[in-house]
């Protein structure tokens, strides 16, 4: 099943009178249970792409589509609303709130979507075991490493269980160790739970483990891979 369909998307921006097509005529699809990592170098469009996916940016145009749902059309509250229960996010710098403890920071998407307390204890003290901070519940970030604090990203952005998740260079802040613990957590849920996993990156490590491998150059797509088999070009 397609979760996400991504139809001749463009983003173009206007700078001193030149225009930077930052995202020029990409058309692609997410299948549930992806592992797949959107490669290129810095400037090559790989962010500007996921955050038009997740509804953070507005395309020049194109569609995208979320479980048959026509991002474009989404607007203000009705876009909040659909992010909120349909798309988590993992950011290269965790973007946790300080303030709150692991625990705190995991159901906080699950206490916008209005869950009960009894319900956002269990998921969270789930997740967060998954991650391996189980004893670590009511740290706050900055009583945890690099990798712990991304660890708690990936339990909230799971939280509210997602059609997906889109990945920003999670790894760019971590150390060898802390990233190869990441990815393997991620790989992990993502077998278990059939969560589709997207990242953007121009980590080797991340690259390693993605089942599919999208490589991307001044905003256009030039090679599409599969690694068990089959290599597929869009122009």
């Amino acid at each position: 099943m397609k979760v996400i369909e991504i139809k001749d998307l463009r983003k173009t921006y206007n700078e001193s009178e030149v225009k930077v097509h930052a995202v020029n005529g990409v058309t692609l699809d997410f299948e549930e249970g992806e592992f797949a990592a959107i490669v290129g170098p810095s400037g090559s469009g790989k962010t500007t792409l996921l955050n038009m996916v997740g509804g953070l940016d507005d395309p020049t145009s194109g569609e995208v589509f979320v479980g048959g749902t026509k991002m474009n059309e989404l607007k203000g509250e009705a876009l909040t609303d659909f992010r909120l229960n349909n798309i988590g996010f993992v950011f290269q710098s965790y973007n946790l709130i300080p303030v709150l403890t692991a625990k705190e920071n995991t159901e906080f998407v699950m206490r916008l979507q209005g869950k009960s307390a009894r319900d956002c204890d269990a998921r969270t003290e789930e997740l967060l075991k998954s991650v391996g901070l189980g004893e670590r519940m009511n740290a706050r970030p900055a009583k945890l490493s690099g990798g712990q604090q991304q660890r708690v990203a990936v339990a909230r952005a799971l939280a509210s269980k997602p059609k997906f998740i889109l990945a920003d260079e999670p790894t760019a802040n971590l150390d060898s160790t802390s990233t190869e613990t990441l990815l393997d957590i991620m790989e992990k849920l993502n077998k278990e739970e059939n969560i589709t996993f997207v990242f953007s990156t121009h980590d080797a490590r991340v690259v390693k483990k993605a089942r599919r491998v999208i490589t991307i150059e001044d905003g256009k797509i030039i090679s599409d891979i599969r690694k068990n088999g089959g290599e597929k070009i869009n122009n």
